[in-house]
């Protein structure tokens, strides 16, 4: 059951999920390139997967704001003039543009997927059924 404080603990908990992943995505993508901004890629993809699975569709759009508002203010100078997204970089505009694109791309994954319902047996497929003794008729 999906009382509305656990909606809401899942919600908070993606929400640190969206800032982690996106500070070390955006630290770490010009690392190494390209295998830097492939892994960054794939975290968020991963998370994003994860997250959508863990709270469902409310937890998903904390954990994507998250995300963007920490590529937003990473992206801005820092006090002593760094910046981690310089602007006119090609590998920056891929990093900021590919999260959220894999983000959404977990959103749109099947619902059944995301389901611990077992599936209905298919037709024409024998149904196994228990005998007194609690052995199987059909084999499994």
């Amino acid at each position: 059951m999906r009382t509305p404080v656990v909606l809401l603990g899942k919600t908070v908990l993606t929400v640190v999920a969206g800032f982690v992943v996106g500070a070390i995505g955006t630290i770490m993508h010009r690392s190494l390139q390209p295998w830097g901004l492939v892994l960054s890629l794939a975290l968020v993809l991963a998370a994003a997967t994860t997250v959508r699975a863990f709270g469902g569709l409310v937890a998903w759009i904390g954990f994507v704001v998250a995300l963007g508002a920490t590529e937003l203010v990473l992206s801005q100078k820092g006090p002593g003039g760094d910046v981690l997204l310089p602007s006119g970089q090609t590998i920056g505009l891929v990093w900021i543009g590919g999260s959220i694109v894999l983000a959404v791309v977990a959103m749109l994954l099947p619902r059944g997927w995301f389901s611990a319902e077992p599936l209905p047996p298919r037709p024409g497929t024998p149904v196994p059924t228990a005998d007194v003794a609690g052995e199987p008729d059909v084999p499994l």
